[in-house]
């Protein structure tokens, strides 16, 4: 059986050697088929793994609560009291940290550059997970008497500071305000709102708030809670404590907004999932066009070589052997168009996962069912051409010209 197979398989691909350029316009349409199939799975894991970056970025169970507007007025700040009341009162939260914020132009070493101040305390780095990369966070004493300490993002070490050399203890200006840089924070990337989360100074919150902002307004505040807790069960209480505090009338709309970074982070993997899914099977389609182009291809084939067919089963070629050799061509077709295709898919991905700024994520089981597919996409469209060329009368075949 084996020998069978192998003499087959030799026959097979001495016919598609003899027409390689029908061969490879043949194939074409599964080249297409599968590179397009791999290329979106491959830039949708991408996306959504670039995505989930980003959302990562705001902290992992994480609630972002923020003023807005509404028919009563223009949103109305929080305060300290809130945040206080919000890690105080409701069970499961571990950390509530509020934030002020202001843009300012930062100054060091004869050089110059826009930012944006950051009001925060240490438990505002928990909650969104920021790392010092370099040098120390604020210490309890800094915060509660707001010194004017900073922690500097890379893009502004990169933009004023001397290149290789370390910024710690150095002394710069916040338009009038002198600080001393007590760490670097991690590289982050773009944040949420198209925001850059590389180009920011953080500051006390108290700093901030008396140097820049002149108020003690918390602009928004972010609450970490534990896992092991409902997270439905958490916002239901930060909201009925919010409308409390902020004297809302019953059937009054909130004046405020929460963000849950686990339900955002889920909705956009499934949306971004579907969206792949939809687009993959669109590109499907054309692996169908291939097949049947495949079909067509093997029945030309079969007219071509009705004679040699003839000749085989005149001088004692069973009809599965003929059978046999024709869906080997096909499946041999379309196997080849699959790897082509992809090698022309990695190529691709790779090339515009750089173009669009996204990861390359390669999946070998794409890749797999891809070719198994496609493998299979010659085993249904060849079998028609093959088992036409088995029932061919020998002597009619031998009459053919």
């Amino acid at each position: 059986m084996l020998g069978i197979m192998g003499a087959t398989l030799v026959l097979s691909l001495r016919e598609i050697m003899r027409h390689k350029l029908r061969s490879f316009l043949t194939t074409l349409g599964i080249i297409i088929g599968v590179a397009a199939v791999i290329t979106m799975v491959t830039l949708g894991r991408g996306v959504t793994a670039s995505i989930q970056e980003e959302i990562s970025s705001l902290g992992s169970n994480v609630y972002i609560i923020f003023p807005i507007r509404t028919d009563r007025g223009p949103p109305r700040p929080f305060d300290e009291a809130d945040v206080e009341a919000v890690e105080r009162q409701i069970a499961g939260v571990e950390v509530a940290a509020g934030v002020a914020s202001a843009s300012a132009t930062a100054f060091h070493n004869g050089q110059n550059w826009t930012t944006s101040v950051e009001g925060v305390s240490n438990d505002f780095l928990t909650a969104q997970s920021i790392a010092v990369t370099d040098g120390r966070s604020f210490t309890a004493a800094e915060e509660s008497s707001g010194q004017n300490v900073c922690l500097i993002g890379p893009k502004v070490r990169e933009a004023i500071f001397v290149p290789d050399t370390s910024p710690l203890g150095e002394t710069m200006r916040l338009d009038g305000v002198s600080c001393t840089v007590v760490g670097v924070l991690e590289e982050r990337g773009q944040g949420g709102g198209g925001a850059d989360d590389d180009n920011t100074v953080m500051m006390p919150l108290k700093t901030v708030q008396r140097r820049f902002t002149g108020s003690d307004d918390i602009q928004y505040f972010v609450v970490k809670y534990s896992a092991s807790y409902s997270s439905a069960a958490i916002q239901k209480s930060l909201i009925d404590l919010l409308r409390e505090r902020r004297l809302l009338q019953d059937g009054a709309d909130n004046d405020f907004n929460i963000i849950d970074t686990a339900q955002v982070n889920q909705a956009l993997g499934a949306a971004t999932g579907a969206l792949t899914a939809m687009v993959a099977v669109i590109a499907g389609i054309s692996l169908l066009v291939g097949g049947i182009g495949i079909m067509n291809i093997m029945l030309v084939s079969v007219t071509e070589r009705t004679r040699e067919i003839g000749i085989r089963l005149a001088i004692g070629a069973l009809a599965k052997e003929v059978q046999l050799q024709f869906l080997t061509e096909a499946v041999v077709l379309c196997a080849l168009g699959g790897l082509i295709g992809i090698a022309l898919a990695f190529g691709l991905s790779v090339s515009l996962a750089g173009l669009i700024e996204v990861p390359f994520v390669f999946d070998p089981a794409i890749n797999i069912l891809s070719f198994l597919f496609s493998a299979l996409m010659g085993i249904v469209f060849g079998y028609y051409p093959a088992r036409r060329a088995a029932r061919l009368d020998p002597i009619d075949a031998l009459r053919h010209e």
